[in-house]
């Protein structure tokens, strides 16, 4: 029962829970086996909860009484290690943090997972301050991939992605500031939103600014859904949060896509694709016009704006170094370092500048969706490439921004999208198919999600497969 238990959704551990056929602290217990065999391999986690089965056994008594906390009361969570947590260190996959801290709050999405009834598992590994799309940090070393542990789960939250994919929980909570939640998911084959922006309150803001999102990474969109609910209830100290909206995600994402309207851009105009992926997509996007929705090639018709992101990626990854030492530089991920040191040579006017043509291509976009419904697109251009790498050809490519082209404009746009698994390569290395929704459409993001995967539904990988290299 217990191996069993590992493969559920958070929605069918609820549902034993509620019949008294499983209970939250056998999930635990299964959870905690599976991380001891397989986290020396794949490195997810970065701390555990030395109170795990404590609280699972409180919530056991909870369900017994017949009496649950909350929608997830019982339900192992990873939490990504850039957000606070109360009682816990909140390292950020940095030397330079204190781990004595202290450490007395809790993030709005980490207090709503309490208040939910939620087990908390541990923190998920990160690239220092998230600031990489790939996870490796000279604190905790490089994170890998379920599928081949010789190849990266992408990041920067790849930690969560890689325990999900591993079986260490159904639910983890992930941040998305250039395509953090997408890129791992697309690499290891599980589902992940970015929200529209400030629909999950987040606090403190990250250093990178109002790129970035906080969202949930789950095997199934139904637990996405379940999750957003969770994450989306309001919190004071986030001032950028988007009104409440007292609505439960699961509601009609039932519902399909017969007769939406969507666009399907297999290289936004100007990126490269690998040619395997490409095909893998596009009969992923084809498979929406057998669920009924009308689906047109077209793109949506912007330049390349790796620029733009990159005054607002670069210029923040400055202010997060400005008050740290040379001595704490040293001890730093010297790739972040070079960003700073870029970023600090960018002009005010430049960053003016920059926010002016961003609020431009959020206007193109909102007209772009009023013909269309949604947009797809590959959620990364290539398959997961080799660990401990920030990128996969060091002749073409000097930083993660190269290869990762269909992300970080929708950070830019702070619309919502998604990556669901999409099929395999030759290799057995996952695919990830980009939905892309008008700004606050999450609801149809998860729809048209949840559509494709009842169509197509994606295996767990299996882990004593290829050893590292």
């Amino acid at each position: 029962m217990s191996s069993d238990l590992l493969t559920l959704s958070a929605v069918e551990l609820l549902r034993l829970y509620r019949s008294k056929r499983a209970s939250p602290v056998e999930a635990m217990r299964a959870v905690l086996k599976r991380i001891d065999e397989l986290n020396p391999l794949l490195n997810c986690f970065c701390y555990l909860a030395p109170d795990a089965l404590l609280m699972a056994k409180d919530a056991e008594s909870r369900w017994m009484k017949g009496e649950p906390k909350g929608a997830l009361d019982g339900v192992p969570v990873t939490i990504k290690d850039l957000l606070l947590t109360r009682g816990w260190p909140t390292l950020r996959g940095s030397r330079t943090v204190d781990p004595k801290g202290p450490w007395n709050d809790d993030a709005p999405a980490v207090a709503r997972l309490r208040e939910a009834g939620a087990l908390l598992i541990g923190k998920t590994t990160t690239p220092e301050f998230g600031w990489k799309g790939v996870t490796d940090n000279p604190l905790t070393g490089i994170t890998r991939n379920p599928w081949n542990p010789a190849r990266t789960p992408g990041g920067s939250s790849g930690g969560a992605a890689a325990a999900l994919a591993a079986g260490m929980g159904p639910l983890g909570l992930g941040t998305d500031g250039g395509g953090s939640i997408r890129i791992p998911c697309a690499f290891t084959g599980v589902f992940g939103l970015k929200p529209s922006f400030g629909r999950v309150p987040a606090w403190p803001l990250s250093p990178f600014g109002t790129v970035a999102h906080v969202g949930p990474m789950t095997r199934s969109v139904h637990d996405a859904a379940l999750l957003l609910n969770v994450l989306a209830r309001p919190d004071a100290r986030d001032w950028h949060a988007l009104p409440y909206e007292q609505r439960d995600y699961r509601v009609g994402i039932d519902e399909g896509v017969r007769g939406l309207r969507i666009a399907y851009s297999a290289r936004l105009g100007y990126a490269q694709v690998d040619a395997e992926v490409e095909a893998l997509v596009e009969q992923a996007a084809m498979r929406f016009v057998d669920l009924g929705a009308l689906v047109e090639p077209v793109d949506p018709g912007f330049a390349n704006v790796e620029p733009l992101f990159r005054t607002h990626w670069f210029a923040g990854a400055a202010l997060l170094l400005k008050n740290f030492s040379p001595q704490q530089k040293a001890l730093m991920d010297q790739g972040l370092v070079d960003v700073a040191d870029q970023g600090a040579k960018i002009a005010m006017l430049e960053v003016l500048e920059a926010a002016q043509k961003r609020g431009a291509l959020g206007v193109h976009m909102n007209q772009f969706h009023e013909k269309y419904d949604l947009l797809l697109t590959p959620a990364l251009p290539l398959v997961a490439f080799e660990a401990g790498k920030e990128v996969a050809d060091v002749v073409k490519e000097k930083r993660w921004t190269d290869w990762t082209p269909f992300s970080y404009p929708f950070n830019l746009t702070q619309q919502p999208a998604a990556s669901v698994p999409c099929g395999l390569t030759a290799e057995g290395l996952p695919v990830g198919l980009q939905i892309v929704g008008p700004r606050y459409a999450d609801a149809l993001v998860l729809r048209a999600a949840r559509a494709f995967e009842s169509a197509q539904p994606f295996p767990m990988p299996d882990v004593s497969g290829p050893a590292t290299s």
